[in-house]
């Protein structure tokens, strides 16, 4: 580590102690921010932990809504963004007020949404999922009962193929990093390492999902490569989750997934990796970028999540 970088880690530490404050950071950001997190791992399990914690500050190292569920679950609480800037094509995929619009068209339909929306989408939600728990959430409704889908078109296509629903209908939006791999390459990755494991998240698209071996939530996919007798695995998902298995699993060897474009090693968040070292230590200091939500919003958010959190 370099002279700088151990300042700022010591710095965000002293800074933690001072003000009472709680990192979390998502598998997705670099591995400098994951080293200085309290808590590491998927969005909403993050959120959930900070609710457990008696820590006046929480400091989201990820993306606007995943800082958003912390303060919707955590209301007293003062939840930091340290990069305001850093949004997600999922979520911005899908305007709270265009799906409100989209919903008017299907009256008595129910909402399930991927916790990877705004407050505003959640608040329009009758029951949020995640990609862990999607499929169990939606089993969760009587199969006579018509569902709108949102955001994740990829995720509610398999969830679609599980569970055989014909009458869901999926709002179109995408993650950009789960929408460019590479079918072609990650075939060729496979001749090159023919007794490799191929991973994949269910936001990929269908004719990635289908050559998988395992299809899951980060989470997930960690814990599959933990019990699985494999040594090696192709990963496909962003590449920052790397960092946490290589270190849960130095014996075996990951593989991350080209993506289309061919002058790209792997496929990254842009977003997440614009969350830094420097950006944390200076929301730590300022108390700032601070997340504000209205009360009756955050209210109607809080109890999507919360039927979620109820069939789980």
């Amino acid at each position: 580590m370099s002279v700088e970088k151990s300042k700022l880690t010591e710095e965000i530490a002293r800074l933690k102690r001072e003000k009472n404050a709680v990192i979390l950071a998502h598998y997705y950001t670099t591995p400098d921010v994951q080293a200085v997190a309290d808590f590491l791992g998927d969005s909403l399990a993050l959120s959930q932990q900070a609710q457990t914690t008696d820590a006046d500050i929480i400091l989201f190292a990820g993306v606007n809504f995943m800082a958003e569920t912390a303060k919707v679950l955590s209301p007293s609480k003062k939840v930091l963004l340290p990069e305001p800037e850093a949004g997600c094509s999922l979520a911005q995929s899908c305007d709270a007020a265009e799906f409100a619009r989209f919903k008017s068209r299907y009256p008595g339909y129910k909402v399930v949404s991927y916790v990877n929306t705004s407050v505003g989408v959640k608040a329009l939600t009758d029951i949020c999922c995640t990609s862990s728990n999607a499929l169990k959430v939606v089993e969760s409704i009587p199969a006579d009962q018509p569902l709108i889908f949102a955001p994740d078109r990829n995720l509610g296509s398999y969830i679609q193929r599980l569970t055989g629903r014909e009458n869901m209908v999926l709002w179109d939006g995408a993650c950009h990093v789960h929408e460019e791999f590479s079918l072609e390459r990650i075939l060729e990755l496979k001749s090159e390492h023919p007794d490799a494991r191929i991973v994949v998240h269910p936001e990929c698209r269908e004719y990635i999902v289908r050559i998988a071996d395992f299809v899951g939530s980060t989470a997930a996919i960690l814990a599959y490569c933990g019990r699985s007798t494999a040594s090696e695995f192709i990963v496909v998902t962003e590449s920052g989750i790397l960092a946490e298995m290589r270190k849960r699993y130095p014996e075996k060897n990951f593989i991350p997934a080209p993506p289309l474009d061919s002058t790209c090693g792997c496929n990254e968040c842009r977003f997440m990796k614009m969350v830094t070292l420097e950006k944390i230590a200076s929301a730590l200091r300022d108390e700032a970028p601070e997340v504000i939500i209205d009360e009756d919003v955050r209210k109607a958010a809080e109890r999507s999540i919360v039927n979620m959190i109820e069939i789980s």
